[in-house]
């Protein structure tokens, strides 16, 4: 829980030190009294101003870029095909994919943006699939 000094408040809502504190005596804004001093709870003052209490939850998401060269467009359809039906299954939720191909290049570019735990996976997916076609080749 947040607690607030009178001044923290007072300077919260562009209101004079002197105002807050009649709130907190007229019961208009709870309080708790520590010696000398005031604290107002972050909730109390929040439902007194009528700001919606902040619901705070965790949310990680990564977001990466893979480049492989020399590939063919079947391969990439196929690396495409795998991780289209993969991106929905993981174990840590969607992952939003976006493939590219450069036939000049021979180039695949795969966009992944989502939870870490499938992103991971569906990057171990790219690497075992594309390395199948460079057996012998330095990574």
């Amino acid at each position: 829980m947040e607690w607030l000094s009178v001044e923290q408040v007072a300077d919260e809502l562009g209101l004079h030190v002197r105002t807050v504190r009649n709130y907190v005596r007229d019961g208009k804004l709870k309080a708790v009294r520590i010696g000398k001093q005031y604290r107002i709870a972050r909730e109390d003052l929040d439902a007194v101003t009528g700001a919606p209490p902040v619901r705070r939850h965790r949310h990680v998401e990564v977001a990466t870029t893979v480049r492989v060269d020399a590939i063919s467009r079947g391969d990439m359809d196929r690396v495409a095909t795998l991780l289209t039906a993969a991106a929905g299954s993981g174990t840590g939720g969607q992952v939003r994919v976006q493939l590219s191909y450069d036939e000049e290049r021979a180039s695949m570019t795969v966009m992944l943006l989502g939870g870490l735990v499938t992103t991971a996976e569906l990057l171990r997916l790219i690497d075992v699939v594309t390395d199948r076609g460079s057996a012998g080749a330095d990574r």
